[in-house]
């Protein structure tokens, strides 16, 4: 039994508010009560939101990149650093940086993570005897961690527009269909040992990385959601993908494929205004990292016509160079901002912002991330997240206001306590197994180094 003195249900706030959690899902809901002994007591009880997109291995190379090279730097000059940095990692330390990374998330106020998970190899690309070592290292830190857990597998085949071969450093990545449909199986496996609410998914890479043929076979294959994808996230690939197929990518995948509500199209940042409508009438949901996307100057998403148009849409960190729900939400707004010259844009019509980000990134990131999740009412998971509206940065503010207090006023201490599927892994601000998990990285770190 949780007991909150002020929880966000989906006809609004209501105070005193005691749950009941079974079985990882909310099996009552009273208002109007009094707390009672055996009760974990928080001040204010949200729905926690899902972390959608994450590169838990790039969380270690995060500051590594900043420093201004002769010529003018891009994603594409940054991606090459990345792929040098991936030469290094063992599987030892990608489950260590990944149960950071977990960690980190949340204690940030997140319940379950996608892990966008393409890093499959030895160095050099050669496969290790289990085919799905290391997604069973991504199982383990979720394991150990708690978090809910939507991994996604990522097929990788090819260097670029028009089956272009891998470069060198992209070997880890690579794999046909045959092999993907291998790897997904032992991945399958490996998740099968976690708590019921974790999942697998696929992720063909991006229409760059693979084929029509391609997606159509993996498709087949695995039918079933959750089905991830890059799309659209740089000017290049826009005009790559339309030399070679003759359409824009959202375009060619709307037009070509069935996509629905099972699907996430990972920054659709450069949209026409009939792509923005189109993909928001497919139910598939806006995989949104506003951090990584400013980081990598990939631009701003089409957020007001988009959401005029009914699209869903959640939030991820991508490359964690920065691990904060927070950040997430006010970057997504003020890059709106700035481009248009206005404030207060997220929003259809009148209303908060900071409520409407809040409330469609938790649903919207459940339905990418499969977690029946979202919102706090029976029958749904018990995806739970609880913050301290006697914080500072919140004292001051109604209830209606606490939203917009938390996405543009607050940080992510004022979380108090997290839950994913009813596992309470975050207690007065600290995830429980806090000190281990960071002591592993550490050690891990200073065998990176070493090797660097």
């Amino acid at each position: 039994m949780i007991f909150a003195s002020l929880a966000r249900l989906p006809g609004g706030w209501v105070d005193n508010v005691r749950l009941k959690v079974e079985n990882g899902r909310i099996s009552r809901i009273e208002t109007d009560q009094q707390p009672q002994a055996s009760d974990t007591r928080v001040d204010t009880l949200l729905p926690a939101l899902a972390n959608l997109h994450s590169h838990s291995f790039q969380r270690a190379m995060a500051g590594m990149t900043e420093y201004r090279m002769a010529g003018k730097d891009s994603f594409w000059t940054w991606r090459d650093l990345m792929y040098r940095f991936t030469a290094t990692l063992t599987p030892e330390h990608i489950e260590a940086i990944a149960g950071l990374v977990f960690l980190e998330m949340q204690e940030a106020g997140y319940a379950s993570v996608g892990e966008f998970h393409y890093l499959h190899h030895q160095p050099g690309g050669v496969p290790y005897d289990d085919l799905g070592e290391l997604s069973a290292r991504i199982a383990a830190a979720a394991a150990t961690t708690g978090i809910g857990l939507t991994h996604l597998p990522v097929l990788y085949s090819y260097g670029g527009a028009g089956q272009v071969p891998l470069e060198a450093g992209q070997a880890r990545f690579g794999n046909t269909v045959d092999r993907f449909n291998d790897l997904v199986a032992r991945a399958r496996v490996a998740v099968a040992n976690l708590p019921a609410d974790c999942r697998v998914g696929i992720a063909p890479h991006s229409l760059r990385a693979t084929s029509p043929d391609d997606l159509t076979s993996v498709l087949s294959a695995h039918p079933a959601g959750p089905i991830h994808i890059h799309i659209a996230e740089q000017p290049r690939e826009v005009a790559d993908i339309k030399d070679w197929l003759g359409a824009r990518p959202v375009e060619w995948l709307l037009a070509n494929v069935d996509v629905t509500p099972d699907w996430c199209l990972i920054h659709a940042t450069h949209m026409t205004a009939d792509e923005t409508a189109d993909m928001a009438r497919s139910g598939a949901v806006a995989g949104l990292c506003p951090v990584t996307e400013a980081n990598l100057g990939d631009g701003p998403f089409n957020g007001p016509a988009y959401l005029g148009a009914g699209g869903a849409f959640g939030i991820g960190s991508d490359s964690n160079v920065l691990i904060s729900l927070t950040e997430e939400l006010r970057t997504l707004e003020y890059s709106q901002r700035l481009r248009d010259v206005a404030r207060n844009v997220m929003v259809v019509g009148e209303g908060s912002v900071g409520d409407t980000l809040y409330t469609c990134a938790a649903k919207g990131g459940a339905q990418a991330l499969a977690r029946g999740a979202g919102e706090i009412a029976v029958g749904a998971m018990a995806d739970l997240t609880a913050i301290d509206s006697k914080a500072p940065a919140l004292c001051a503010l109604r209830r209606d206001q606490l939203l917009d207090g938390l996405v543009f006023a607050a940080k992510d201490r004022v979380v108090t306590d997290v839950w994913s599927a009813g596992r309470h892994a975050v207690q007065s601000g600290r995830h429980i197994r806090r000190d281990e998990i960071i002591a592993a990285y550490r050690s891990a770190m200073q065998s990176l180094m070493a090797s660097l």
